[in-house]
C-alpha cells in the first residue's frame, strides 16, 4: 500500500512540475478577478532618471483580461554596450520580447495576465535621454503613436487603479 501512495505522489509532482510557471501579474488576476473587469479604470506610470518630479503615464479603461500562456524566450542584445546606449529601436524591441530571459537554458512556460486597455489620456517625455527609459517616449507607446480610443496590452502587475 505504501508503494501505491509513493507512486501517487511522484506522479502528482511530475504533473505540477510540467504546468507553467505563474508570473505575478496571474496571481494577481487570479487572486482578484472583479479588480480587472472591463470598464475599469487603470494607469501605467513611469518615471525618468534625472527628470524631477516627472509623472510620464496612459490612462485607460480595461477592455479585457485574460491570464494565457507563453514561452519565455532569449531577450536580444546588442554586443558591446549596455542598454542605456540603446537606439530607441533597439530598446522597443527588448521590450516587444518582455518578458524574456538571457539565455536559452532558462526559456520556459509562465502563464501571465495581459490587460487590454482602451487609451484616454497620457504623458510621454520628450527629452533624449528618455529614449531608453521606458515604453512611453514622445507621444508613443513602444513603438506606436499613442490616440484617444486606440488599444494597448500590459501586465496587469505595471497597472494601478486610478483615482477617480
Amino acid at each position: 500500500m505504501r508503494f501505491v501512495a509513493v507512486i501517487l505522489a511522484l506522479a502528482a509532482a511530475g504533473a505540477t512540475a510540467g504546468a507553467a510557471e505563474l508570473r505575478p501579474s496571474a496571481r494577481l488576476v487570479e487572486a482578484d478577478p472583479e479588480a480587472w473587469r472591463a470598464g475599469r479604470c487603470v494607469i501605467y506610470r513611469e518615471s525618468n532618471p534625472g527628470v524631477a518630479d516627472a509623472a510620464f503615464y496612459v490612462k485607460g479603461r480595461i477592455v479585457a483580461a485574460d491570464v494565457q500562456t507563453r514561452r519565455l524566450s532569449l531577450c536580444p542584445q546588442v554586443s558591446g554596450r549596455s542598454i542605456e546606449q540603446y537606439t530607441r529601436e533597439e530598446f522597443n524591441r527588448l521590450v516587444l520580447t518582455h518578458p524574456c530571459v538571457s539565455s536559452d537554458n532558462y526559456a520556459r512556460d509562465v502563464q501571465l495576465a495581459m490587460i487590454r486597455l482602451c487609451v484616454e489620456r497620457w504623458e510621454t517625455p520628450f527629452a533624449r535621454r528618455a529614449a531608453n527609459a521606458g515604453r512611453l517616449y514622445r507621444g508613443m507607446f513602444i513603438d506606436t503613436n499613442l490616440k484617444e480610443g486606440m488599444e494597448i496590452e500590459l501586465e496587469a502587475d505595471l497597472l494601478g487603479a486610478c483615482e477617480e
